[in-house]
């Protein structure tokens, strides 16, 4: 099982990039095999639905500082040579696939060939209403973004044409150092069939207290491996990379035992902890980081 950790990109330490920086060096020379960003745009003041999707309720206000996310993976590009560079998760709808398409493939190159593209739907609609994209459009046009940005790293001439975007036939020569993996979040139906038919894997997620275990999971994989052997696919070649958020005040000790729990029942491939809510100072984040290394190690 991989070990990995979110780079500092919430809260107050969002407006201190060289934090961001130190960490990633130091995350790297104390073993850890990935870093990880995610994909928030906003806090609204009376959001629609709560985080955790829990209905009207606030954000946790880390929210409100949110360090860009490809800055932050081409940051840590910079002073790392080893660790893999990971979205969980890009919320795609925002972007535009083509130029989505060239941001990763440009951070790829930057990092060697280290980038792992993690992509979900999303699921504020104040976010949505911000980028004006429709919230019932979300899976469409995920699915189709997925079809460019395959097509943009994969072919030599590159062309779409949907009522969403349609790309002229192209050449597009700038490709990725490898085709990143394509990694999807997501608990929906729908979602967890996408992963089955198109993804390299499932980012999967926990809270801690109380969410972070097996029986919570082990219905959604078996959806997406049911999906995977319908489309042909070998199912047991789809990753479980989990993304384990404990909460503060939550012991190191506690977070590597649930986490180890999970993975002796699912078979994690990588296990990823959120350091935001936990550890939110560098400092703390890195003794909390070379904690878990020993302990899951």
């Amino acid at each position: 099982m991989r070990i990995g950790f979110t780079l500092p990109q919430y809260g107050p330490v969002a407006n201190r990039p060289a934090d961001l920086v130190r960490f990633a060096a130091e995350a790297e020379r104390l073993g850890a095999d990935s870093l990880w960003v995610g994909d928030r745009l906003l806090s609204p003041l009376e959001p629609k639905i709560g985080y955790g999707l829990s209905g009207p309720g606030p954000f946790p206000p880390e929210f409100a500082s949110v360090f860009d996310p490809f800055t932050a993976l081409t940051l840590a590009a910079s002073v790392t040579s080893r660790v893999r560079l990971g979205t969980n998760v890009l919320n795609a709808p925002f972007y535009s696939p083509l130029p989505l398409a060239r941001t990763l493939t440009s951070i790829d190159r930057a990092s060697d060939g280290r980038l792992v593209a993690g992509f979900g739907v999303g699921w504020s609609p104040d976010e949505f209403e911000a980028v004006g994209v429709p919230f019932a459009e979300r899976g469409r046009r995920l699915d189709e973004i997925l079809d460019v940005v395959e097509a943009a790293w994969t072919r030599d001439v590159v062309e779409h044409d949907s009522p969403l975007w349609n790309v002229p036939p192209s050449r597009i020569d700038h490709k990725p150092a490898r085709r990143p993996p394509i990694q999807l979040g997501g608990f929906a139906p729908a979602a967890l069939k996408r992963i089955g038919r198109r993804a390299d894997g499932w980012l999967a997620a926990g809270m801690l207290p109380g969410m972070l275990k097996a029986e919570y999971l082990e219905a959604p994989l078996a959806t997406i491996r049911e999906a995977a052997a319908e489309a042909g696919r070998d199912p047991a070649a789809i990753e479980v990379v989990l993304r384990v958020n404990p909460a503060k005040g939550v012991s190191a000790k506690e977070i590597a035992d649930a986490t180890l729990a999970v993975h002796e029942r699912i078979g994690l491939a990588e296990a990823f902890v959120e350091l935001c809510y936990v550890a939110p100072e560098t400092d703390h984040a890195l003794e909390l980081a070379e904690e878990l290394l020993g302990l899951l190690r």
